[in-house]
């Protein structure tokens, strides 16, 4: 090895090592071979001469900005949680910019990993984080999600000043409203109010039920739950399996449930909830919750719940749920998804990983006859694991304050558009 510091035939060291922990943590046997395409996307060639740092960026979807963040951060490894190629792919060129930040990141040095249905299916996977979520035993709740918060005046849209000032957190989500000082403010111009209001369904505030905190975090319902679809075959994770059915001993309010769905992601300010139409959000009871991220139409399809929570449905798939006399909740796709990554993958990464690089050290020193470069490679003891600050769901909620409420928002408060 000492002849060349180049190998264009070898993927970095630390690659091998966050490689080898996803394959233990979600083994990609795990994984919905049918249609997924997990494992190893991308290999880059390792240069130890410019190498990159031992860190590994998460990220629910490998968009522009987020490999140009990769980049900007000099990140070893992606594992980004939708894979980046579904199907076989023809040509690589610059002008598909999917293909693109392929590109980019191999030129960097930047390998890109995709675990996806394995982590769906995984014991202790994104499908038990959710069932985590609607049973209240999650053990922290989410930090606030990126949504424009509430103006006592009527709200902007398509808002579009160029102030320097930001909120805190808020990146470049064009779903966060920027600040700007009254001489700043520039008219803008908007579609009617009567407009706005045809572009979108007609929002209903439910009364908020009489729930003690405790009744919310940690949940005092008794419950059992169970895997939808199995997953066998795989040793050490028997109780794998797609989707999460969730029966309480007990029926439980809607509006309970979808109060701690909320806190659970990060309480954003709204989210899709289709009912029955001769019902009343107020008035249902809830006694099964089938659960599947992302997704759900395949995983959810001919179970009998009383309420379905996903990331999204289809319009005729929501139909025919509330035709069935069910409820639905639905977050937007990724919405399901990215929480985890926060709350449970980063952590669980970053403690394997530090195992795994200590050995794979231990196996690229005893090849031998190392040059001086893959010394200090294989000497850097660091890993960090973090999650990206550019992923979001290409979904937002758009709050029109200027529009009349019915009813109380679900937190408590009279009007303001459930402002916490």
């Amino acid at each position: 090895m000492s002849g060349s510091t180049y190998t264009a035939d070898k993927a970095s060291p630390f690659t091998r090592a966050v490689v080898s922990s996803m394959r233990k943590l979600y083994p990609e046997a795990l994984a919905d071979k049918s249609f997924d395409n997990t494992g190893l996307l991308l290999e880059a060639p390792f240069d130890p001469i410019r190498r990159q740092m031992n860190s590994v960026l998460l990220t629910v979807d490998l968009t522009k900005a987020v490999a140009d963040e990769a980049i900007e951060r000099n990140d070893c490894v992606v594992v980004a949680y939708h894979p980046i190629i579904f199907k076989g792919l023809k040509a690589l060129t610059l002008a598909d910019t999917q293909q693109k930040s392929l590109l980019m990141l191999a030129l960097e040095g930047i390998s890109v990993y995709s675990p996806h249905t394995a982590i769906d299916a995984a014991p202790g996977g994104l499908g038990d984080w959710l069932a985590d979520i609607v049973t209240g035993t999650l053990s922290e709740p989410e930090p606030a999600t990126k949504t424009a918060e509430p103006e006592t005046t009527e709200t902007k849209f398509l808002e579009t000043d160029s102030s320097d000032e930001k909120p805190a957190d808020s990146g470049s989500d064009p779903f966060v409203e920027k600040k700007e000082s009254p001489a700043e403010k520039t008219p803008q111009q908007r579609p009617s109010r009567m407009v706005l209001q045809r572009s979108y369904s007609r929002p209903t505030y439910p009364e908020p039920m009489e729930l003690e905190q405790t009744d919310l975090e940690p949940s005092s319902a008794r419950h059992k739950r169970t895997v939808i679809h199995s997953v066998t075959g795989v040793e050490g994770f028997e109780s794998a399996g797609m989707g999460r059915l969730v029966t309480f001993q007990t029926p439980q309010p809607l509006t309970h449930l979808i109060e701690r769905i909320a806190r659970g992601v990060g309480n954003p300010k709204g989210f899709p909830v289709a009912i029955p139409q001769t019902r009343q959000v107020e008035d249902i009871q809830i006694r099964t919750v089938a659960i599947c991220a992302g997704s759900g139409g395949s995983v959810l399809r001919d179970i009998d719940a009383d309420l379905l929570f996903t990331g999204e449905l289809s319009h005729h798939e929501a139909l025919a749920a509330t035709e069935k006399g069910r409820c639905v909740v639905t977050l937007f796709h990724s919405n399901t998804e990215r929480g985890f990554l926060h709350s449970v993958l980063k952590e669980k990464l970053t403690a394997t990983l530090k195992g795994e690089w200590k050995r794979v050290r231990e196996e690229v020193r005893r090849e031998g006859d190392l040059s001086p470069e893959w010394e200090d490679a294989v000497a850097d003891e660091e890993c960090l694991v973090e999650v990206s600050e550019r992923d979001r769901d290409p979904f937002g909620i758009v709050i029109l304050q200027s529009s009349k409420q019915v009813g109380k928002p679900l937190g408590g408060g009279s009007g303001g558009g459930g402002k916490d």
